[in-house]
């Protein structure tokens, strides 16, 4: 999604994909020259349903929940997506996520009416 969306709003410039090992996290982040992020709508991209271009006449086509789904799956992972911007500069997003996944409980599975031949 983050891909995406860079690529989706930088029409001239380049798209970056960087990603490091630092401690127990990995970080990864995805940046833009595109257009960037007025500092008013920071608050609100991760937001269900908010987008950027709020008006009818916008460039790229979406509903406004990719940001929100990225930041919830980083966050079920125990990580975060962060956001630094500069309207009319490009955007650079951050995913950080932990080497090793927190405790999750396990489900047993029960096999019922199972034939073996």
């Amino acid at each position: 999604n983050l891909l995406s969306n860079a690529v989706k709003f930088t029409e001239k410039g380049s798209v970056a994909l960087d990603g490091k090992l630092i401690g127990d996290e990995v970080r990864i982040t995805v940046s833009d020259t595109g257009i960037g992020i007025h500092p008013d709508h920071i608050n609100h991209i991760f937001d269900p349903f908010w987008q950027v271009e709020q008006t009818v006449t916008r460039r790229a086509p979406g509903t406004g929940l990719g940001l929100t789904v990225t930041r919830r799956l980083a966050n079920l992972m125990g990580g975060d997506v962060t956001v630094t911007s500069r309207e009319g500069e490009g955007a650079a997003f951050t995913v950080t996520l932990p080497t090793m996944l927190p405790h999750m409980a396990t489900i047993p599975v029960i096999a019922k009416n199972v034939r073996t031949a």
